[in-house]
């Protein structure tokens, strides 16, 4: 406790670090404020009533912007439209020549090209999904009918549309003159916000029940499903690269000299979340479906559908793991170009011991790749399912979410990045570490040879 709070002290002692800290949580803090204030014309204690469940799409949405979806807050779509659009801007660089070019070879410039187009694609998709967010408000019966339809649409879209903007300014600042990644940081600030309230229920619940052993129990099981989580996302496959020899002095007494010895880091999640949350989106839209359908309907929907839309069945998590599984790989395969470090080692005059350059190297290491993601996609299918296996066993629906799925794996993740971000002043400063021994290294540290296509 000692350490800890000399530690703390070391962290204020520093000028820049403590600003860019406070700077952080003040904008944070307005995040969380503008999460609460409900759209006008909406009628907040029906909304209340009606709220999704949190095993549907709509609960997945609703957990990224911290409870602002179901509140039918200004922030309602959060920072989302703008992660769709880095996505789709992402994806389109692997596949369309004029993208791959602004990411690998424009440098800068490509780069602040990339950025204008991904704004101008936040504030389309923000259109889209916030005119299908207000319908969906409309179809619940919660807006007050002394508002107009028109008016309720058109006001509140251009309200959408700002908070979306706004938050995606709140993540830039952040990044630029906090600490730590701002569209990260947003994310994690909406998860974390449901934690105290599904702890203090889940701790209720047991205690009424006689149950604080058992509680105790889910304590340290998730205490051991973080340092899991920890590893894996840390987790690299270090490859040895060796440079070529080079002469060290001039004429007959110059002699060869061997560098020191670098690797390639390949990790073992090389996906990160991106997999569960499209496996998550595609499982959860029979339940989404059901919950459109009126009575009548539902009712004579298709047994499978209903099968499929049970969150805690068996088939239902069979599939989502054999999907986590599948788009691991995939994005994987898009993300790890064997080829591009290929290249990079023959440019740079290196070679991977016992590896011919070239087609032998690009080979040996998608033949790496390919191995080292089978025990990180199974890890990612096990935590996805992690949840309703936790509510099987009795544990709320709420404190369970955060036994596993891509939350649980958003929080170690930013947590790391941030921790490793204030390491580094701390060192620079020549105060010890966070740690005495060991390094704390987040999602982007990866330590020897930098990836050539990041």
């Amino acid at each position: 406790m000692k350490k800890f709070i000399e530690t703390i002290k070391n962290i204020w002692s520093i000028k820049e670090l403590r600003d860019k800290i406070t700077y952080t949580l003040i904008l944070l803090l307005v995040f969380r404020a503008g999460s609460s204030l409900v759209l006008p014309g909406v009628d907040s204690q029906l909304l209340e009533k009606g709220a999704n469940d949190s095993n549907s799409l709509f609960g997945l949405i609703n957990t990224y912007t911290g409870g602002a979806f179901n509140q039918a807050s200004i922030f309602a779509l959060g920072i989302m439209p703008y992660i769709t659009a880095s996505i789709i801007v992402q994806l389109l660089g692997f596949a369309v020549p004029y993208f791959q070019r602004l990411q690998q070879k424009e440098g800068e410039s490509g780069r602040k090209k990339l950025n204008q187009i991904t704004r101008i694609l936040t504030l389309l998709i923000t259109v889209v999904q916030g005119s299908a967010y207000l319908t969906y408000i409309q179809s619940m019966g919660v807006v007050n009918p002394a508002m107009g339809t028109f008016m309720f649409w058109l006001c509140n879209s251009i309200i959408l549309a700002t908070g979306t903007i706004f938050c995606m300014w709140l993540g830039e600042r952040i990044t630029d003159r906090g600490i730590g990644n701002g569209t990260s940081l947003i994310i994690m600030t909406g998860i974390i916000a449901a934690l105290p309230s599904a702890f203090a229920f889940e701790l209720q619940s047991q205690l009424s029940s006689g149950g604080l052993i058992l509680f105790v129990f889910e304590i340290i099981i998730l205490f051991i499903i973080i340092i899991a989580s920890i590893l894996i996302v840390q987790g690299v496959r270090k490859i040895p690269i060796q440079f070529a020899k080079r002469m060290v002095g001039r004429g007959s007494g110059s002699m060869p000299m061997n560098t020191d010895r670098d690797y390639i880091p390949l990790k073992v999640n090389a996906a990160g979340v991106m997999p569960i949350i499209f496996a998550q989106a595609i499982t959860f839209l029979p339940l989404t479906a059901i919950q459109f359908l009126s009575g009548d309907q539902a009712a004579g929907s298709s047994g499978i559908l209903q099968t499929l839309a049970d969150s805690y069945g068996f088939w239902h998590n069979l599939i989502t793991f054999i999907l986590v599984v599948v788009f691991t790989y995939i994005y994987t395969a898009l993300i790890v170009n064997p080829q591009n470090y290929a290249e990079y080692l023959k440019r740079s005059n290196a070679f991977i011991p016992g590896i011919k350059p070239g087609e032998d190297t690009e080979e040996y290491i998608d033949n790496t790749t390919t191995r080292i993601t089978l025990p990180g996609s199974i890890f990612l299918g096990i935590i996805t399912i992690l949840p309703a296996i936790a509510v099987i066993f009795g544990v709320n629906t709420n404190f369970a979410r955060f036994f596993g799925g891509s939350s649980i794996l958003i929080l170690v993740g930013v947590v790391l990045d941030t921790l490793a971000m204030i390491e580094s002043y701390l060192l620079m400063k020549k105060y010890d570490g966070l740690v005495k021994s060991g390094k704390i290294e987040g999602r982007s540290s990866t330590g020897g040879l930098a990836s050539p296509i990041q």
